[in-house]
Protein backbone atom coordinates (compact mmCIF):
# COMPACT_ATOMS: atom_id res chain seq x y z
CA UNK A 1 0.00 0.00 0.00
CA UNK A 2 1.25 3.26 -0.98
CA UNK A 3 2.73 5.61 2.35
CA UNK A 4 0.15 8.59 1.31
CA UNK A 5 -2.46 5.89 1.61
CA UNK A 6 -1.31 4.76 5.43
CA UNK A 7 -0.91 8.34 6.08
CA UNK A 8 -4.40 9.35 5.25
CA UNK A 9 -5.67 5.87 7.10
CA UNK A 10 -4.00 6.82 10.28
CA UNK A 11 -5.24 10.39 10.08
CA UNK A 12 -8.64 9.10 9.75
CA UNK A 13 -8.55 6.88 12.53
CA UNK A 14 -7.04 9.22 14.81
CA UNK A 15 -9.67 12.16 14.26
CA UNK A 16 -12.56 9.33 14.85
CA UNK A 17 -10.99 8.52 17.87
CA UNK A 18 -11.13 11.81 18.90
CA UNK A 19 -14.44 12.26 18.36
CA UNK A 20 -15.25 9.44 20.41
CA UNK A 21 -13.20 10.86 23.12
CA UNK A 22 -14.95 14.08 23.27
CA UNK A 23 -18.25 12.85 24.34
CA UNK A 24 -16.60 10.28 27.54
CA UNK A 25 -17.92 10.97 30.79
CA UNK A 26 -14.58 11.61 33.53
CA UNK A 27 -15.21 7.98 34.64
CA UNK A 28 -14.93 6.60 31.37
CA UNK A 29 -11.85 8.39 30.83
CA UNK A 30 -10.28 6.98 34.26
CA UNK A 31 -11.77 3.24 33.02
CA UNK A 32 -9.38 0.17 32.31
CA UNK A 33 -8.03 -0.04 29.17
CA UNK A 34 -7.03 -2.92 27.74
CA UNK A 35 -3.47 -1.95 27.39
CA UNK A 36 -2.07 -3.16 30.86
CA UNK A 37 -1.44 -0.71 33.44
CA UNK A 38 -2.63 2.37 31.59
CA UNK A 39 -6.53 3.86 31.58
CA UNK A 40 -8.19 5.39 29.01
CA UNK A 41 -6.50 8.78 29.59
CA UNK A 42 -2.79 7.34 29.52
CA UNK A 43 -3.68 5.67 26.39
CA UNK A 44 -4.91 8.60 24.92
CA UNK A 45 -1.95 10.78 26.05
CA UNK A 46 0.56 8.23 24.56
CA UNK A 47 -1.22 8.55 21.15
CA UNK A 48 -0.73 12.84 21.66
CA UNK A 49 3.21 12.25 23.04
CA UNK A 50 3.83 9.78 20.32
CA UNK A 51 2.87 12.25 17.27
CA UNK A 52 4.98 15.42 19.52
CA UNK A 53 7.15 17.67 16.98
CA UNK A 54 9.45 17.11 20.41
CA UNK A 55 11.98 14.79 19.76
CA UNK A 56 14.61 16.12 22.17
CA UNK A 57 11.36 15.33 25.24
CA UNK A 58 11.54 11.57 23.68
CA UNK A 59 15.38 11.30 23.78
CA UNK A 60 15.31 12.83 27.23
CA UNK A 61 12.64 10.57 28.47
CA UNK A 62 15.22 7.74 27.28
CA UNK A 63 18.05 8.48 29.34
CA UNK A 64 16.22 9.14 32.20
CA UNK A 65 14.82 5.69 31.99
CA UNK A 66 18.58 4.51 31.56
CA UNK A 67 18.32 3.95 27.73
CA UNK A 68 14.73 1.84 28.28
CA UNK A 69 12.33 2.31 25.27
CA UNK A 70 9.49 0.63 27.08
CA UNK A 71 10.14 2.29 30.11
CA UNK A 72 10.83 5.60 28.28
CA UNK A 73 7.05 5.67 26.71
CA UNK A 74 4.99 4.80 30.21
CA UNK A 75 7.25 7.77 31.72
CA UNK A 76 6.13 10.02 28.54
CA UNK A 77 2.49 9.02 28.76
CA UNK A 78 2.00 9.11 32.27
CA UNK A 79 3.35 12.90 32.17
CA UNK A 80 1.11 14.10 28.68
CA UNK A 81 -1.55 12.47 30.87
CA UNK A 82 -1.74 15.35 33.35
CA UNK A 83 -3.16 17.73 30.51
CA UNK A 84 -6.60 18.29 31.01
CA UNK A 85 -8.99 15.55 28.41
CA UNK A 86 -9.87 18.97 26.73
CA UNK A 87 -6.54 19.61 25.67
CA UNK A 88 -5.50 16.07 24.59
CA UNK A 89 -8.60 15.85 22.30
CA UNK A 90 -7.28 18.82 21.28
CA UNK A 91 -4.01 17.81 20.22
CA UNK A 92 -4.79 13.95 18.95
CA UNK A 93 -7.13 15.97 16.33
CA UNK A 94 -4.10 19.17 15.75
CA UNK A 95 -1.76 16.40 14.96
CA UNK A 96 -3.91 13.77 13.17
CA UNK A 97 -2.51 14.54 10.08
CA UNK A 98 1.20 13.71 11.39
CA UNK A 99 3.35 12.25 8.84
CA UNK A 100 4.98 9.81 11.05
CA UNK A 101 7.55 7.13 9.72
CA UNK A 102 10.12 5.56 12.77
CA UNK A 103 13.15 4.12 11.79
CA UNK A 104 13.08 0.16 10.87
CA UNK A 105 9.16 0.00 11.59
CA UNK A 106 8.13 2.77 8.94
CA UNK A 107 4.66 4.73 8.44
CA UNK A 108 2.55 1.87 9.08
CA UNK A 109 3.90 1.06 12.71
CA UNK A 110 1.90 4.55 13.51
CA UNK A 111 -1.03 3.15 11.56
CA UNK A 112 -1.09 0.29 13.53
CA UNK A 113 -0.25 1.98 16.94
CA UNK A 114 -3.44 3.68 16.78
CA UNK A 115 -5.73 0.87 15.43
CA UNK A 116 -5.12 -0.93 18.25
CA UNK A 117 -4.91 1.17 21.04
CA UNK A 118 -8.45 2.64 19.82
CA UNK A 119 -9.69 -0.75 20.57
CA UNK A 120 -7.71 -0.88 24.07
CA UNK A 121 -10.28 1.91 24.66
CA UNK A 122 -13.09 1.20 22.88
CA UNK A 123 -13.82 -2.82 23.92
CA UNK A 124 -13.50 -2.05 27.90
CA UNK A 125 -16.23 0.63 27.22
CA UNK A 126 -18.64 -1.43 25.10
CA UNK A 127 -17.83 0.61 22.34
CA UNK A 128 -17.61 -0.51 18.49
CA UNK A 129 -14.09 -0.79 17.32
CA UNK A 130 -14.83 -1.06 13.57
CA UNK A 131 -12.20 0.71 11.56
CA UNK A 132 -11.53 0.95 8.00
CA UNK A 133 -10.63 -1.65 5.98
CA UNK A 134 -7.45 -0.26 4.49
CA UNK A 135 -6.09 0.47 7.49
CA UNK A 136 -6.96 -2.83 9.18
CA UNK A 137 -5.21 -4.19 5.90
CA UNK A 138 -1.96 -2.41 6.29
CA UNK A 139 -1.59 -2.78 9.57
CA UNK A 140 -2.26 -6.64 8.93
CA UNK A 141 0.77 -6.47 6.15
CA UNK A 142 2.76 -4.95 9.07
CA UNK A 143 2.58 -6.92 11.70
CA UNK A 144 2.73 -10.38 9.68
CA UNK A 145 5.41 -9.65 6.74
CA UNK A 146 6.83 -6.50 8.27
CA UNK A 147 9.17 -5.46 11.01
CA UNK A 148 6.63 -4.94 14.13
CA UNK A 149 8.90 -4.39 16.45
CA UNK A 150 7.26 -3.59 20.18
CA UNK A 151 3.66 -5.19 18.07
CA UNK A 152 4.25 -8.89 17.91
CA UNK A 153 6.30 -10.96 20.31
CA UNK A 154 9.40 -13.11 18.25
CA UNK A 155 6.96 -16.85 17.63
CA UNK A 156 3.28 -15.28 18.25
CA UNK A 157 2.19 -15.95 14.98
CA UNK A 158 5.01 -18.16 13.79
CA UNK A 159 2.87 -21.61 11.55
CA UNK A 160 -0.13 -19.87 11.95
CA UNK A 161 -2.69 -18.42 8.59
CA UNK A 162 -4.49 -15.52 9.84
CA UNK A 163 -7.67 -15.42 8.03
CA UNK A 164 -9.63 -11.66 8.12
CA UNK A 165 -13.06 -13.16 6.98
CA UNK A 166 -14.32 -9.17 6.43
CA UNK A 167 -11.34 -8.54 4.04
CA UNK A 168 -11.26 -11.89 2.06
CA UNK A 169 -7.35 -11.86 2.77
CA UNK A 170 -5.34 -14.01 4.71
CA UNK A 171 -1.71 -13.70 6.19
CA UNK A 172 0.77 -16.94 6.65
CA UNK A 173 0.63 -20.65 6.20
CA UNK A 174 -0.84 -23.32 8.31
CA UNK A 175 -3.91 -23.81 10.60
CA UNK A 176 -6.26 -21.56 10.30
CA UNK A 177 -7.29 -18.48 12.89
CA UNK A 178 -10.09 -16.49 11.27
CA UNK A 179 -12.38 -13.66 12.35
CA UNK A 180 -12.88 -10.10 11.66
CA UNK A 181 -9.67 -8.42 10.46
CA UNK A 182 -9.30 -6.07 13.52
CA UNK A 183 -9.58 -8.35 15.79
CA UNK A 184 -6.92 -10.55 14.19
CA UNK A 185 -4.96 -7.50 14.50
CA UNK A 186 -5.90 -6.81 17.91
CA UNK A 187 -5.01 -10.11 19.15
CA UNK A 188 -1.57 -10.35 17.11
CA UNK A 189 -0.77 -7.60 19.39
CA UNK A 190 -1.04 -9.29 22.14
CA UNK A 191 -4.76 -8.41 23.27
CA UNK A 192 -6.15 -11.54 24.49
CA UNK A 193 -9.72 -10.01 25.37
CA UNK A 194 -10.30 -10.41 21.46
CA UNK A 195 -9.69 -14.38 21.52
CA UNK A 196 -13.31 -15.44 21.68
CA UNK A 197 -13.85 -13.26 18.40
CA UNK A 198 -11.89 -15.49 16.53
CA UNK A 199 -12.45 -19.17 15.44
CA UNK A 200 -10.24 -21.84 13.61
CA UNK A 201 -8.06 -24.88 14.45
CA UNK A 202 -5.84 -22.57 15.62
CA UNK A 203 -7.35 -20.40 17.60
CA UNK A 204 -6.56 -22.16 20.90
CA UNK A 205 -3.38 -22.10 19.66
CA UNK A 206 -2.88 -18.81 19.70
CA UNK A 207 -4.75 -17.96 22.49
CA UNK A 208 -2.13 -20.18 24.66
CA UNK A 209 0.55 -18.14 23.32
CA UNK A 210 -1.57 -15.01 24.44
CA UNK A 211 -2.04 -16.57 28.20
CA UNK A 212 0.41 -14.61 30.96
Amino acid sequence: MDDDVVFAAAAAERRALAEQLAGLAPEQWAAPSLCAGWDVRVVTAHLVAALSPALLELLGAVVRAGGRLHHANDALARRTARQPTGDLVTALRQRADTRASPPVTGPRAPLTDVLVHAGDIRLPLGLAHDPAERGVRAALDFVTTGRPVGFVLRGRLTGLRLVAEDLDASWGTGPVVAGRGIDLLMAACGRSAVIDRLHGEAAGVLADRLAP
